[in-house]
This record gives structure tokens, C-alpha cells and sequence, in this order.
């Protein structure tokens, strides 16, 4: 199989440790570049259990990147850094398939937004994909198969691993601080809030906090219904939805974080109706760094590559 070409920028951080280690055991990938000033001139083996080969991080700029020429570049930079590399992609090598994990180009309608479970028919040969973020995608997984019944704003209580805060030392990923306890942040407004509005096409409310444990969350729905359905027909929508999705699983029982770890899927499950069959909690769990990241990145490559869409990715 003849390989392409695929660079990382960003590669220091938890998801960029993920990319490395789906691209090591790709067939139809190889690793041209890993950008990292933090880890620059450091052997990429030395940090991958999975990386076999001699490459080494390289402190490149935007220029650098493009210069490359990589058929494949994906940006796992923090929000708000992506425009410089994308501006010299577009100037250099405007060929090259782009996947954004930040923010950045997720409100952007010249990007396609790639959370393949609702948005893979609406590929259109698209070279600049945003990957969407790890709660939105729990929370529009939950909210898309009961959309059209419901009856006011969906709102969404979830609990992150402090992985999701990223390596730059904060409250939010001190292990310390987060000793037993539970840690509130961004309850109005959060970009993920936003995004999953945006892409679900209605308001959403949604309040995250950050727990002890590393990777891993939960999103707890509370959506409340136009009319009373029964159990069965909750369960009917979703099964019509994702039955046929190897990266979604719906379960009977709520679905616990402990159990998702390193999995690359998405579990859905609860289904929890009020006696009056107006009101249903619907609670999802996924690995943020896998599914909610490096996965889902790794599922937009393959597609726009005319690959296999599961290629390389564990089952």
C-alpha cells in the first residue's frame, strides 16, 4: 500500500502521545514530522511505545510546516494558535488535507466539521476538517437522535479527566487540587456549550467540571420531550441512529468512565424517562483523548484519504 505522508503540530501534548501511537500502526500512514518545541531534538521512540523509527521532534514555525509538503497535516495546537500554520498551508502547499483539534474553525462553515457519526454524508471532498471537541461530541451524540422532539434547551452536567486541561500546569490538571474533589469551571459559555448549539441548531446548556481521575467523561443529558414517548421509543431513535456505528454502543444501564478508558467509542445509555414520559436522561462516556480527539482525527483522515474510515483504529 502506498503510503502518504502525515505531520503533527502540537505532538508535546496528551493528544498528540495518542496521534503517534494510530499512526505507528497505520498502514497507509507514515510520520513525516512532529512539531514540539518543548520536546525539539528529543527522539520520538523515547516517548512512544509504539514509534519504532528515528525521527525526532523538530521545533518548526508555520513556514517550516508547510515547507514539508506532508500530505497530511494535523494541528493539536491549544485554541486560538491554528491561523498562522493554516495561513502558510494555504500559501505553500494548499493541497494539504488539514485536521484542526483546536476550536478554531469549528463555527466555520468553509470547514467541514468532522464528527463522522452525523456529519459523514456531508463531506464534500473537503481538504480543511475541524475535529470536533471531546464534550461537544458526547453531548451532540446525545442530543441528535431526540432532536426534532424537544420541547426546551437540553441541559448537560459533565465531568472531565484533567487530561482535558491540557499540560500547561493549572488548577484545572493539578492532581493536588483536585484530590477529592470536584472542580466547577466555565458554567455559562464554555466553547463546547457553543459548539454543540451551533451544530445541533439549538440553545444548549451544559456545566463542566473537572475530576481526579486522568482521562475519560461523562455527559449527563436532561432533555425534555414535546410529547410523552415510552422507553422502548427512546430507545428505538437511538438504535436507528447508531446501530450500525462501530464507534457509538448503546447500553441498557448508565455507562461508566472506569469502563471507557482507553476505548475508542462512544457509550449512550440510561434512558431514564419520568413517569410522565416527558422528560428523558440520557448519560454518555467517551475517552476524551481517544474518541474525543485522536480517533475521531484519525476517522476524518482515513475518510478524506479514501480510506477504509475504521482503518488503524482499534475495535
Amino acid at each position: 500500500m502506498d503510503k502518504k505522508t502525515i505531520g503533527i503540530v502540537g505532538a508535546r501534548g496528551h493528544t498528540g502521545a495518542e496521534l503517534i501511537t494510530l499512526i505507528a500502526c497505520h498502514p497507509a500512514l507514515e510520520l513525516a514530522f512532529v512539531s514540539s518545541r518543548g520536546l525539539a531534538g528529543q527522539r520520538v521512540a523515547e516517548h512512544s511505545n509504539a514509534y519504532r523509527d528515528e525521527l525526532r521532534y523538530e521545533n518548526l514555525d508555520p513556514q517550516q510546516v508547510a515547507a514539508k509538503a506532508a500530505d497530511v497535516v494535523i494541528l493539536a495546537l491549544p485554541n486560538g494558535k491554528a491561523a498562522a500554520c493554516v495561513e502558510a498551508l494555504d500559501a505553500i502547499a494548499p493541497d494539504t488535507l488539514i485536521v484542526d483539534l483546536s476550536a478554531d474553525h469549528r463555527f466555520d462553515a468553509s470547514w467541514y466539521y468532522g464528527l463522522p457519526e452525523l456529519t459523514r454524508d456531508a463531506w464534500r471532498g473537503e481538504r480543511r476538517i475541524s475535529n470536533p471537541g471531546c464534550y461537544a461530541t458526547a453531548i451532540e451524540l446525545s442530543v441528535a437522535p431526540l432532536r426534532d422532539v424537544l420541547a426546551a434547551p437540553p441541559v448537560c452536567f459533565g465531568v472531565s479527566g484533567y487530561s482535558g486541561a491540557g499540560t500547561t500546569p493549572s488548577d484545572k490538571n493539578d492532581p493536588e487540587k483536585l484530590r477529592d474533589n470536584l472542580m466547577p469551571y466555565a458554567l455559562t459559555g464554555h466553547v463546547h456549550e457553543r459548539e454543540a448549539s451551533f451544530r445541533l441548531g439549538l440553545p444548549v446548556e451544559f456545566m463542566p467540571h473537572v475530576a481526579p481521575h486522568f482521562r475519560g467523561l461523562t455527559v449527563t443529558s436532561n432533555l425534555y420531550l414535546s410529547r410523552e414517548m415510552k422507553r422502548d421509543d427512546v430507545l428505538a431513535r437511538f438504535r436507528d441512529a447508531y446501530g450500525d456505528e462501530k464507534l457509538v454502543r448503546i447500553v441498557d444501564e448508565p455507562p461508566w468512565v472506569s469502563r471507557i478508558v482507553g476505548q475508542h467509542y462512544t457509550e449512550l445509555g440510561g434512558f431514564a424517562l419520568t413517569a410522565d414520559g416527558r422528560r428523558v436522561v440520557v448519560v454518555a462516556t467517551l475517552d476524551n483523548l481517544l474518541k474525543g480527539a485522536a480517533t475521531q482525527a484519525m476517522q476524518n483522515v482515513n475518510i478524506a484519504s479514501g480510506l477504509d474510515e475504521y482503518l488503524a483504529i482499534p475495535m
